[in-house]
């Protein structure tokens, strides 16, 4: 029968824990036993030596193996029998220089030859050892016996029953292993709990469940069209996905470190890092527009997740622009319809010169009009927004005029950009509820600065940085895309290019929008627009 492994991972976990908890206890026992054993036996053979030392230290024994004959009751053993007695030891053998025998446990062996070769003691060396001999393995101490001259007359052998120090160890084993049960209970204990917190960490899951998890989240992450950044408690970058690093402009060592360290300060900044709160908070990164919604983690982090609103932001732009359209259309029917209500009433009253004379003055007003804005800007994007602005502010009743000053050659190298950002300024000046828009687009070699001015409330000082801030307006909503971001696009388009966005105060009252941009025009070639320079481009 096949055994079954368990799959959770905390079961895994108690398992191999358990496994190294019993495989620690066993070896700290036996690496504990083994030096034990050692120790054991250095303590019996110095024990022995010491007992063999104390015997031949006592002058009597000496000189009763000089004086007497080697008998069972001669004064070395008695003597011997004595010490033995007293110190426990095994036994007790004095020999003389021959090496035979004057003391015994055994009185038959007094006057025979030592059964080990007491040579090294005999030569005046203490020696220690363990040994068989006749009264089999034991611990042993030999020394010489030296008479009170120094003389050595004999030696002395003392020997400890092995039995006895193996005894000691086996009597200290019970008391090592209820040691060291006792730490494999703790050490299970602890296996325990430690596997609980780990099935409450990974909820009962596998590693091949959770090793699949790490796969598909990395496949999600890396293939949904959203940006994620995973910030820690400490608002370092844990995580970030191809997406995120395309719309933010990271790069791929974001991981690990802070986010003020890869971001720019700005609402971008501010909004990852929790800053600015809310739900589908818009902000800008580069000429990107984008949805950012952040979401707290149990242990002080946050996820943010960011949407790419600029293919719908530019759709909203070109909504608005085909409303303006709309507008201007409507608002050359009203005064075309007017203009023919005022034909048809000079016919009628048969007033035939005055209303050849009107009709006349009106076509040349428009064609001098039409005329006078493609002389100063011969860029055919920007011209013709001007021309539709000015048909949408005379509906409204704001007069939209060019700037004598304004001269702008066709030398545009992307006319896309300042269409949206004289557009943009347009559209804030006839918002402003201003009766009078000047626009002035002027030329300084490569450099284009667009000026756009207006006769309204103007924006006090303390508001001048905000109103180019994404997300913040005076405006009211429409229903298919949110205010704040058109100056906001304004600055991140001048910022693109090198230059800046700025807002003033108009002399007499009202705002001054003033946008340079750099590199924006084509280098003139040599003689080229000069004849052009003048207002009015005299060719």
């Amino acid at each position: 029968m096949r055994i079954r492994w368990p799959r959770r991972v905390s079961a895994q976990v108690l398992r191999m824990q358990l496994a190294i908890t019993v495989g620690v206890t066993a070896l700290a026992t036996g690496l504990f036993l083994a030096p034990l054993s050692h120790e054991l036996d250095d303590q019996g053979m110095h024990r022995a030596l010491a007992i063999a030392q104390t015997v031949a230290a006592d002058p009597d024994v000496a000189q009763a193996l000089v004086s007497s004959r080697p008998t069972p009751d001669g004064p070395v053993q008695a003597e011997a029998e004595r010490i033995r007695l007293a110190t426990g030891a095994s036994y007790i053998v004095v020999m003389d220089t021959h090496g035979t025998r004057w003391s015994h446990t055994d009185p038959g062996r007094i006057g025979e030859h030592v059964s080990t070769d007491p040579s090294v003691a005999l030569g005046g060396k203490d020696i220690m050892q363990i040994d068989r001999g006749t009264l089999g393995r034991s611990a042993r101490g030999k020394v010489p016996l030296r008479d009170r001259s120094g003389r050595i007359v004999g030696a002395v052998s003392v020997g400890i029953a092995y039995d006895s120090v193996r005894g000691r160890l086996l009597a200290a084993v019970p008391g090592l292993l209820l040691y060291a049960g006792a730490a494999l209970a703790v050490g299970v204990v602890a296996a325990v709990w430690a596997s609980r917190r780990v099935q409450r960490a990974t909820r009962g899951l596998a590693f091949a469940d959770i090793s699949a998890l790490l796969d598909e989240r990395e496949a999600m992450l890396h293939g949904i069209r959203e940006g994620v950044v995973a910030l820690d408690s400490q608002g370092r970058v844990r995580l970030v996905n191809d997406e995120a690093q395309r719309l933010l402009g990271l790069d791929g060592d974001a991981a690990g470190r802070p986010l003020h360290a890869l971001l720019p300060p700005g609402r971008t900044t501010d909004v990852l890092a929790g800053e600015a709160e809310g739900s589908d908070l818009l902000t800008v990164s580069g000429s990107r527009v984008l949805i950012a919604n952040r979401m707290p983690t149990e242990d002080g982090g946050a996820v943010v997740t960011l949407r790419d609103r600029t293919e719908l932001e530019l759709l909203g732009r070109e909504l608005d622009a085909t409303h303006g359209l709309l507008d201007a259309l409507r608002a050359q029917d009203h005064e075309h319809a007017n203009r023919l209500h005022t034909v048809l009433g000079l016919l009628e009253l048969e007033l035939y010169e005055e209303a050849v004379d009107y009709v006349a003055e009106v076509a040349d007003t428009r064609r001098a009009s039409a005329e006078q804005v493609a002389d100063r800007v011969q860029v055919p994007l920007l011209s013709a927004l001007l021309v539709g602005k000015t048909a949408i502010a005379a509906e409204r009743g704001v007069r939209l005029r060019i700037s004598a000053t304004t001269w702008l050659p066709d030398r545009v190298v992307d006319p896309r950009d300042p269409v949206t950002v004289l557009g943009n300024l347009i559209d804030n000046a006839l918002d402003a509820t201003a009766s009078e828009v000047e626009v002035e687009l002027r030329v300084e070699h490569t450099t284009l600065v667009m000026r756009v001015s207006d006769d309204g409330p103007g924006v006090p000082p303390e508001l001048r940085e905000r109103v180019f801030t994404e997300g913040w307006t005076t405006k009211k909503s429409p229903s298919h895309r949110g205010r704040g971001l058109g100056l906001a696009l304004v600055r991140r388009l001048a910022e693109r290019y090198g230059g800046m966005a700025r807002v003033g105060a108009r002399a007499g009252g009202g705002a001054v929008f003033t946008v340079v941009l750099p590199e924006a025009l084509a280098p003139a070639e040599f003689g080229a627009d000069m004849s052009a320079a003048l207002p009015g481009g005299a060719r």
